[in-house]
């Protein structure tokens, strides 16, 4: 993997509620596997997930005292990642050379966050999640076989709202998408972090915006891409005054072809379950799949003349657009 941009930028791996001290999950990113694991002091851990005796797998052992222990000889590697037993010469010091290889690992927005290289940027900025009356839910991960930049793509289009989301989010008879508009959108980071893109005064007739929502009405749409594979959109739908919502989309690149997708939401929704809300979710990405899984090219196109626009497309224009300045080669052509 020698997309330097995706290497030093940070995603996600696991939901941070999943990863309780002691327990230690497998995960992949960017063709490297890894696993992730919380110490005793809450602290979460992404390592190489390979012992550096004989290569096994450590994703196949287990946590014990803040020590992850190999199930193959049983050596046990401490927080730093350093050897500090090999069960076959107890009496000896392991070799500095004995020791994992890891990669930083951070929790928020309730999910657990890896770079594999240096991050050269902040974590992305999601000011609707430090709301305290926004109430917060994790939705995913989706298997999707198909390149990240598709699935953003996808999140960021209007005009599929009536056809793939018919009766829910779009409507056979209000098909058209009026203009709207899209400038740069710069993340407040400054040298840490990204001018991306927002796109602001999207509307769409939507039959059921959400769960609280019981006719049809107009909805507000304004999208922000602040990182190469996250997106977040607010929306508030004119029956609903004073309801607004925001909904966050991350994409876990497995590898070119295959990523994990992960939904934050943020809303003022009381009255449905947890269960519910992602139910919810869960029906409109399973719509989403079969077209998402589709594409042709599997890697989205950034150069010109291989697939043919329309003016809808204006936002994910600025978005194709906004990768070839960044110089991102994975998942993309």
């Amino acid at each position: 993997m020698t997309d330097e941009l995706l290497l030093n930028d940070w995603h996600p791996v696991a939901a941070a509620s999943t990863l309780q001290a002691g327990t230690l999950l497998p995960a992949r990113l960017l063709e490297q596997d890894l696993i992730v694991w919380r110490s005793s002091d809450r602290a979460v851990h992404a390592w190489d997930d390979r012992c550096p005796h004989r290569g096994a797998s450590l994703a196949l052992g287990r946590v014990a005292e803040d020590r992850v222990v190999c199930a193959y000889h049983g050596w046990q590697f401490d927080a730093t990642g350093q050897c500090r037993l090999q069960p076959a010469h107890p009496r000896d010091t392991p070799p500095k050379a004995a020791c994992t290889r890891r990669f930083h690992a951070q929790e928020a927005f309730g999910l657990v966050w890896v770079c594999l290289g240096q991050p050269k940027r902040a974590l992305l900025p999601f000011p609707e999640h430090a709301d305290p009356g926004l109430r917060k839910v994790i939705c995913g991960p989706y298997a999707v076989h198909a390149c990240g930049p598709r699935i953003i793509e996808n999140f960021l289009d209007m005009a599929h709202f009536s056809f793939i989301h018919t009766g829910i989010l779009g409507d056979p008879a209000h098909t058209e998408v009026p203009d709207y508009k899209v400038a740069p959108f710069d993340d407040g980071l400054g040298e840490q972090g990204m001018q991306g893109v927002i796109a602001t005064e999207c509307f769409a007739y939507q039959p059921l915006s959400n769960l609280l929502s019981d006719k049809g009405s107009m909805v507000e749409y304004t999208y922000r891409v602040v990182r190469p594979l996250s997106a977040i959109l607010t929306k508030l739908p004119q029956q609903q005054d004073g309801y607004t919502e925001a909904i966050s989309l991350h994409v876990q690149p497995v590898d070119e072809e295959h990523c994990r997708a992960w939904i934050i939401l943020a809303m003022t929704n009381s009255a449905s379950g947890d269960d519910e809300l992602r139910a919810f979710q869960d029906r409109i990405f399973g719509q989403d799949l079969a077209i998402l899984e589709s594409q042709r090219p599997r890697r989205l196109p950034l150069d010109y003349g291989i697939e043919v626009p329309q003016r809808a497309d204006r936002l994910s224009a600025a978005y194709r657009r906004m990768l070839r300045e960044l110089g991102m080669t994975y998942g993309v052509m």
